[in-house]
């Protein structure tokens, strides 16, 4: 899927069979993060985190019931970055068994990536 009919911006999106999907957006970038939400099947697992400066600015975000949505505040001292590393170094643990994968995509990205625990 190629987001920009409708968007300023453009990222590739493609999934494919990863164990979960992360999805991080800055305010400028939410409406991305909705787009791409709006088109993950209903079985999609993961988290979806979305920075903006406080809670005035937390609306209606709709993900499938097994995407997690957080909201980030600035001027709490939250930070999307901070949040992805956390959430990446629980999701991708190193295993000699199984290969986990992540695919995400985070504000600033031109295109979402497979991440791998090996």
């Amino acid at each position: 899927m190629l987001i920009s009919d409708v968007l300023p911006a453009t990222i590739a999106w493609n999934p494919g069979e990863g164990d979960s999907v992360l999805l991080g957006a800055i305010d400028s970038d939410i409406a991305i993060a909705e787009t791409v939400a709006a088109g993950l099947p209903e079985k999609a697992r993961g988290r979806i985190f979305l920075e903006v400066a406080d809670a005035s600015s937390v609306r209606p975000f709709s993900a499938p019931g097994r995407v997690c949505v957080t909201w980030l505040f600035r001027d709490r001292g939250q930070s999307l970055r901070a949040a992805v590393d956390a959430w990446l170094a629980e999701m991708l643990p190193v295993e000699a068994e199984r290969e986990h994968q992540v695919y995400a995509w985070v504000s600033g990205d031109r295109a979402a990536h497979a991440l791998s625990s090996n």
